[in-house]
């Protein structure tokens, strides 16, 4: 009996031996294991709008958790004022200029796009043992070695031009009406299934197929930008709200809510901790005619898509990583969209060649609050219309509103403001500091001529 009892007992502690064994194993595993990285990249999302940002009328739980849970940036920019640029600056690290893009790309078959020599951070994360996705718009390029398979994604589902009817799936626009939606590279059909619900459950496959491996997935939602679908549950919630504020309130809850379902499937397959979440918009919201002249807020600043104006540019921006980045913070130096690439890639330790980007790290400035790394940028439109920023000093060539918030004459062909003193950007002062005009003019000159 006392023999039995023995080896009851060494059983035991054996047993015991190895569950610690492999617990502590485990645990080295999951600490050695590469950070998962999701960039949320919506589409004309105004400077404002979030209620984190300012927009005490919308209800944006999700967005606002996430800056509860890492680093808000208040400076934030987009290199370009439209779509497709703006992807293109955030996949190459580089201006849209520099990266062969500074229009927007062709929304009909064969249309060219982001060169396809160019790398994207897709192809440098899957070189770097990542599973790679895109889920949602694309518009970099509607040929095989401009669509997402052929730019670093193992997986892509979405539409390929500028925006899509979120049931039939066309895009309607100038003739003829195209069906646009793509599963690898093959053209799929599926009639009146809403496209926000189909990005959730290609999201949620994506990430329960991948959670043992590290994984990239950018999750380019198609909206606020117009066809202004949100769901007939936040039309009912905004509808006391004024037109066209109503449609757009209701895209952007409709969007928060498909954030918070993404977050719940992390939480439900432990890797919320593990995971870098990058939310941002692509530029300022829209005031064109499909989206009813307006509905989104730049607050303060004048302009809005298509604009260099603050408000064309400087966009709402969250990073967080509740295993390794601050919380609950803030940050109010100036940060590009082009930052990102080199960024993920510090944080996910992995080398690099700062020569092969415009954008720098902002690792120092999230961890430790370190000045901007950014002692000039530069903004190109086309050769006419371009803007130019070096310390708090901006200067527009040929500056456009679309807010119209106030009138701009032939004499501000050169306008130039100071960031931090007039930040509404409302008063040219190029007459006042010529000096300052000429400094800036041969900065952007330089640049310009460097990658022409």
């Amino acid at each position: 009996m006392q023999k039995i009892t023995l080896r009851i007992w060494g059983f035991i502690v054996k047993t015991i031996i190895v569950c610690i064994f492999f617990s502590c194993n485990t645990n080295v595993q999951n600490k050695s294991r590469s950070p998962n990285v999701i960039i949320i990249y919506t589409d004309d999302q105004g400077t404002i709008d979030a209620n984190c940002y300012g927009a005490k009328d919308l209800y944006t739980p999700n967005m606002d958790m996430l800056a509860e849970t890492g680093v808000r940036f208040t400076q934030f920019y987009a290199a370009a004022p439209v779509c497709s640029p703006s992807r293109a600056a955030l996949l190459t690290g580089k201006t849209p200029f520099a990266a062969g893009l500074p229009g927007n790309a062709s929304s009909h078959q064969g249309g060219e796009g982001l060169p396809s020599e160019e790398i994207t951070i897709a192809e440098r994360l899957k070189d770097n043992g990542y599973t790679t996705g895109h889920i949602g718009k694309w518009h970099l390029g509607y040929t095989p070695e401009t669509m997402p398979n052929g730019q670093g994604f193992d997986y892509s589902f979405g539409h390929m031009g500028g925006c899509i009817d979120n049931y039939s799936h066309f895009f309607y626009w100038k003739g003829p009406n195209k069906h646009d939606l793509w599963e690898n590279n093959k053209e799929i059909w599926m009639d009146g299934k809403y496209f926000q619900d189909l990005m959730s459950d290609k999201v949620d496959t994506f990430l329960e197929k991948n959670k043992n491996t590290p994984f990239f997935l950018y999750y380019a939602i198609n909206l606020p930008h117009y066809p202004l679908q949100g769901t007939d549950k936040w039309r009912e919630h905004y509808q006391n709200m004024e037109s066209p504020r109503d449609k757009y309130a209701a895209s952007i809850s409709t969007i928060d809510e498909r954030i918070g379902k993404l977050m719940e499937k992390l939480e439900s397959l432990g890797l919320r901790d593990d995971t870098i979440i990058v939310l941002q918009s692509d530029h300022g919201h829209s005031t064109e005619e499909r989206t009813f002249g307006g509905g989104g807020n730049s607050g303060i600043y004048r302009g809005a898509k298509f604009s260099l104006f603050e408000g064309g540019i400087r966009v709402p921006a969250i990073i967080s990583w509740p295993n390794a980045l601050p919380q609950k913070v803030v940050r109010d130096q100036v940060c590009v969209n082009v930052d990102w690439f080199p960024t993920i890639l510090d944080l996910c330790n992995i080398s690099y060649n700062q020569d092969a980007f415009e954008g720098k790290s902002m690792k120092n400035v999230i961890m430790d609050n370190a000045p901007t790394s950014h002692d000039v940028f530069w903004w190109y439109s086309d050769e006419n219309r371009w803007a130019v920023r070096k310390g708090d000093w901006k200067l527009l060539k040929n500056p456009i509103d679309p807010t119209r918030k106030s009138p701009i004459s032939e004499s501000d062909s050169l306008f130039l403001v100071n960031i931090k003193d007039t930040p509404r950007e409302l008063e040219n002062f190029a007459s006042k500091y010529p000096k300052k005009v000429e400094e800036l003019v041969k900065e952007y000159n330089e640049w310009h001529t460097k990658w022409q």
